[in-house]
């Protein structure tokens, strides 16, 4: 049986939930088991900290001081141990208590004095905008119209929606633009349209030209798909395919049309569809179907190691590795999948062992640490001739001593996360007892500084979290700086592993989607076809872990469209409502995925992708991954999910290592009642 996976091989991603759970001094949170024990002979009850309440702006250094107090509320010599901002990616915390702000939101501030800890509150306000995108305009037929999309951006190139835009034209009597930017040509001439708001402009030039157009019909006139299907409507006229713009819209509640005429449905029924050009307008219809995809999902089997909390998983041959937030790694033996059959599990110096993977000669494993005992992490080289026993060949810590985060193998190279720096460093290991680091990358626009926490030294601000290399091009989990897009031997920039080159980004404003107190950003990448699938993980910035208690958790994936490599575009997302997206799988237009506490999702991804496409009905099915005996009982967290060989491997953090295969199929039996 060979030892090759089917799918690209892929280091397994990891998860900001495991850094705090394993209390690694890289993690992003600020949160109880972070704390040194409390002195049992202090007399410290309460921390006081000054001032309590502050309002700063991005960039800004604000100096805070904390006092310990007794049960009657007089202060204490005792000195604060250790200060901190969380989430980090927005602050910094010096060992003086002074607070760096790196972006706009919620930051909260804590000092630590005998084991208790006291907070302060920073709102940070959004910075002003550099500039605003606006494309360079088509001509504008006479009698036409046209709402122009602006977008605001901040100096790092975040988009922003809350600015106030406005609109106006160099001569109303050639084009209006009304508070709304909606454009209308009014005769033919050149002029040209500004908008403006915060303090920066655009102003592109616009040609109307006169209207010929007599007439024209839509192309489909009618037709028949699916809900999530994307169907392109244009326009002819007499001498064919019309090339003006048309303005496109749709009657009937469910359903969308884009500017471009790609028409997607989320709910069954029939829509009339309008185009005008210039004063003419023509219709179609379309009737939209139910999707009707849904499947049962069947138990073949189940591991679950009793108090262990799981991370990544690896399938390869008839094995499964599974890392956990702890120091080991379990092997199962899953010839027969009912009955995983445990091996010998490998231990090392780590509070979390994340990423685990095997190269796809089956010969050679790679492990990432965090939290070694001795504050060597980075990265573990496995000797897996012998499957079931696994045994650690070379370590390489030189340049990643602060911990790793993710792996990706990608022939014999490691590209890594580096948790001290927010860096891509790249490890040649050809020479597996002797790897070599031959590139590092990072991005410059973020902030980035060490902090002391009881574990040591840890980073604040910049992060990057995950990474996937396919054909010559890495994608890269870059947190708040969302997807950046290397070169690393494609050819597009000249890059290579060991020299990286940027090709481009595609930023999301973290602050405005899931609002303030919440740690968010860019977490785990995945490149299928023409697409990559980017995951959000969304935790609050400070909150109590309980065995008993549910982890809040949030977080949408992003769909990206790479037709134009140079500008990634958003095209469409998948929300799982009340709960947190992870790791992705795609094999044969089937997205396999850990939402966290929604679960496992399994989503047909086949066909264009726009809009929401969890209300389309494109979910094949969905795995309920708690267990009454987990770690957590009943509540399941799920973290990723792996197609192999007609079965899916699902990994839950609290739950262990499940093995289910899709049913008959689930009929859907009413246009009203959700498929959901």
């Amino acid at each position: 049986m060979s030892a090759c996976h089917p799918l690209t091989p892929r280091a397994g991603r990891s998860s900001l939930l495991a850094l705090m759970l394993a209390s690694a001094p890289t993690t992003l949170f600020a949160q109880k088991p972070m704390e040194p024990p409390k002195d049992p002979n202090s007399k410290v009850a309460s921390v006081e900290v000054i001032p309590a309440q502050v309002s700063a702006n991005v960039g800004d250094k604000v100096s805070f001081k904390a006092v310990g107090k007794d049960a009657s509320g007089n202060a204490l010599p005792d000195k604060v141990e250790f200060w901190f901002a969380a989430p980090s990616d927005l602050g910094g915390a010096s060992e003086d208590g002074v607070i760096t702000i790196f972006g706009p939101g919620e930051v909260m501030v804590g000092a630590s004095i005998a084991g208790t800890t006291g907070y302060a509150h920073v709102t940070v306000g959004r910075p002003h905008i550099a500039s605003i995108d606006l494309a360079q305009q088509t001509p504008l037929l006479v009698g036409a119209s046209r709402l122009l999309v602006a977008t605001p951006r901040n100096k790092n190139g975040d988009p922003r929606s809350d600015i106030t835009l406005t609109w106006s034209s160099s001569d109303p009597a050639v084009a209006t633009v009304d508070a709304a930017g909606l454009l209308r040509g009014v005769k033919p001439c050149k002029v040209r349209i500004k908008v403006t708001g915060d303090g920066a402009s655009a102003e592109p030039d616009l040609a109307v030209t006169p209207n010929t157009v007599t007439g024209f019909t839509i192309r489909p006139a009618t037709t028949n798909v699916r809900t999530g299907d994307v169907i392109h409507f244009s326009a002819d006229g007499k001498g064919g395919k019309v090339s003006v713009e048309v303005s496109w819209s749709v009657q009937g509640r469910g359903a969308e049309i884009f500017s471009d005429g790609a028409f997607v449905a989320e709910t069954p029924g029939t829509y009339r569809i309008e185009g005008s050009i210039g004063g003419k307008t023509a219709v179609a219809s379309v009737v939209v179907a139910p999707r009707d995809i849904e499947r049962e999902v069947e138990i073949v089997g189940h591991a679950m190691p009793k108090d262990e909390q799981f991370a990544e998983e690896w399938i390869w041959d008839h094995y499964a590795y599974i890392s956990t937030i702890d120091d080991k790694v379990f092997v199962y033996d899953i010839s027969d999948p009912a009955h995983p059959q445990p091996g010998e599990t490998l231990k090392v110096d780590a509070r979390l062992v994340n990423d685990v993977s095997v190269t796809p000669d089956g010969k050679i494993g790679v492990i990432s640490r965090e939290g070694a005992s001795n504050r060597k992490n980075g990265i573990a080289f496995l000797d897996t001739s012998n499957p079931m026993k696994p045994k650690v060949i070379s370590e390489y810590t030189a340049t990643v001593t602060g911990g790793v985060h993710s792996a990706y193998v990608d022939s014999h190279y490691v590209y890594l996360t580096d948790d001290a720096t927010g860096s891509l460093r790249v490890i040649d290991f050809a020479d597996v007892k002797a790897p070599k680091e031959v590139a590092r990358w990072q991005v410059e626009e973020s902030p980035q500084m060490a902090v002391s926490t009881p574990l040591g030294t840890a980073a604040a601000g910049r992060y990057l979290h995950d990474v996937q290399v396919i054909s010559g091009l890495a994608y890269l989990a870059y947190w708040r700086d969302g997807l950046v897009i290397l070169d690393v031997g494609n050819g597009v920039r000249g890059g290579s592993p060991e020299r990286p080159q940027f090709v481009s980004r595609c930023r999301f404003n973290y602050n405005e989607l899931y609002g303030p107190g919440w740690i968010a950003g860019a977490h785990a990448v995945y490149r299928y076809k023409n697409y990559v699938f980017v995951g959000d993980e969304v935790f609050p910035s400070i909150f109590k872990l309980d065995i008993r208690d549910r982890i809040p958790v949030r977080g949408i994936t992003h769909v990206v469209d790479l037709t134009d490599l140079a500008h990634p575009r958003e095209v469409a997302t998948y929300s799982v409502p009340e709960a947190g997206s992870h790791n992705i799988w795609v094999l044969d237009d089937v997205l396999y995925m850990g939402y966290y506490n929604g679960g496992a999702r399994i989503l047909d991804v086949s066909g264009e992708l726009r809009g929401e496409l969890y209300n389309q009905g494109r979910e094949i099915g969905r795995f309920w991954s708690a267990d009454p005996q987990a770690f957590r009982p009943n509540l399941p967290f799920a973290w990723g999910a792996y197609p192999y060989k007609g079965l899916i491997y699902l990994n839950d953090v609290h739950g262990g290592l499940w093995i289910v295969k899709l049913g008959k199929h689930k009929p859907y039996t009413s246009t009203t009642d959700s498929p959901h």
